[in-house]
């Protein structure tokens, strides 16, 4: 197997709101922004910090015997602990207290107070800690979806998957960084990404809006379903799909290709393209 290419993220410092929406954002790629302000979060937020502000409120989180949690296959189970005592455990690699094994692995993706109707927002979940946190203001306040707390085991590696906020072209290369603390990582919509933890990692996602609202589904308080109108054609893809099952195989091939021939011709933008992105991150926000 052809080994991938791996590009490095291009690093910016000394990023505002005019750099970013002059010179980043519209080129719709990854890129890292260091030196942006972002609160009190880089020297408060220790393990002992994050316990006692979190204190006993308990948190759902993802438990796995290995750390690379994989979705598909779902090799990991839901457990509930007081916020201190998860922190104390995802920053230890031994564990005397343990669901599954001495060295398993945690994850915590903060939830809305309604998991199905809420987005995740800091300043709700856990206020506290939303006061260490600056969020950049590199968008308009009516675009902001969500801000996600994260934090997770050392090694701990995410599935490979894209967000439908902020066409698929499979490359033969990667784009990959390290994230340093206090750095930010703007990761386009589309784009599939990964992320490693190379310590015990702390850190907030915020997402926005690329989109106008109504483009996406109301009723997603993850933000990762795939726009309304992007759902129903592959929605119309798969009826299409069955209804040339009713021709022999040689036709099905002839109609098939003729279809992906017409939504490349239709579809296929020259200057917009997705790839991967695997980021590996320390702990910082």
């Amino acid at each position: 197997m052809e080994l991938q290419e791996k590009v490095p993220v291009p690093i910016f410092t000394e990023v505002d709101k005019d750099v970013f929406l002059r010179e980043i954002y519209p080129e719709r790629r990854p890129a890292v922004l260091r030196g942006v302000c972002l609160g009190a979060c880089l020297e408060k937020w220790t393990v002992e910090y994050l316990g006692r502000k979190g204190g006993d409120r308990e948190v759902k989180i993802h438990v796995s015997t290995v750390p690379q949690m994989d979705f598909l296959h779902k090799n990991f189970v839901y457990k509930t602990l007081p916020f201190k005592e998860f922190v104390k455990r995802a920053s230890e690699k031994k564990h005397t207290d343990f669901f599954l094994c001495e060295d398993e692995s945690y994850y915590l993706r903060s939830l809305g107070e309604d998991v199905r109707k809420e987005p995740a927002d800091l300043s709700k979940q856990f206020p506290d800690l939303a006061e260490d946190f600056h969020i950049p203001q590199f968008f308009e306040p009516v675009q902001f979806f969500s801000s996600v707390f994260r934090i997770s085991s050392c090694g701990l590696q995410l599935w490979t998957h894209y967000d439908v906020m902020d066409n698929l072209l499979a490359q033969a290369k990667r784009y990959e960084c390290v994230l340093e603390p206090g750095d930010l990582l703007f990761i386009p919509a589309l784009w599939f990404h990964n992320t490693l933890a190379l310590q015990f990692g702390v850190g907030v996602n915020v997402f926005w809006r690329h989109l106008p609202a109504a483009s996406y589904d109301r009723k997603d308080p993850y933000g990762n379903k795939d726009p309304a109108a992007a759902t129903r054609a592959l929605q119309a893809l798969e009826r299409a799909l069955h209804t040339l099952d009713e021709l022999p195989a040689d036709y099905r091939d002839f109609y098939g290709r003729r279809m992906i021939q017409r939504i490349q011709k239709r579809t296929y933008c020259d200057n917009v393209s997705s790839t991967t992105t695997q980021d590996a991150t320390l702990p910082s926000s």
